[in-house]
């Protein structure tokens, strides 16, 4: 069983809630990727600016020594940091053979629908289409990864992420 579940997908699939809620039921430490953001990213973002690859490498670098710190620990982490490419999954993965990867996917009139109805969030709508041009949906045959459809109700959706991370 993995060690550290990493919540992946674009802005507005539901990664922080769900990934609070997964850790709850996980008894697991819970970090929100975001909240790990150097504040140049954050401004970038603000500003209706997408993030490019050497904007998120100290960022994914931050993740993955986090990520490999829990390997000393004997409680799990619920990670949530969008991933988007192979790339960055790779990266993650180094040197860690206990993480795995939650992606949670959707359409995108829906993620779209749920971006603009949350509130205070630094990730203005307008980047939507950058995160999904961005994203390298994971293959069937990519290590670890639990590919979950989001259309659903909340409580079904963290049932669903809970039992494929049990398996």
């Amino acid at each position: 069983m993995a060690k550290v579940y990493v919540v992946m997908g674009v802005s507005g699939c539901g990664k922080s809630s769900v990934g609070a809620a997964l850790a709850e039921r996980l008894t697991a430490n819970f970090v929100d990727g975001d909240d790990l953001h150097p504040p140049a990213n954050i401004e970038k973002m603000s500003q209706g600016l997408a993030l490019n690859d050497s904007d998120r490498q100290p960022w994914l670098e931050q993740i993955r020594l986090l990520a490999h710190q829990v390997l000393n620990h004997s409680k799990p982490m619920v990670i949530v940091c969008s991933a988007l490419k192979l790339a960055y999954r790779d990266l993650l993965r180094q040197q860690n053979d206990h993480l795995a990867f939650i992606f949670l996917q959707g359409s995108q009139a829906l993620i779209e629908q749920r971006h603009r109805a949350r509130h205070n969030h630094f990730m203005p709508t307008q980047l939507l289409q950058s995160q999904f041009d961005t994203l390298e949906t994971p293959e069937p045959n990519e290590a670890r990864v639990f590919a979950i459809d989001i259309d659903t109700d909340f409580d079904t959706l963290v049932e669903r992420c809970e039992k494929a991370v049990q398996l």
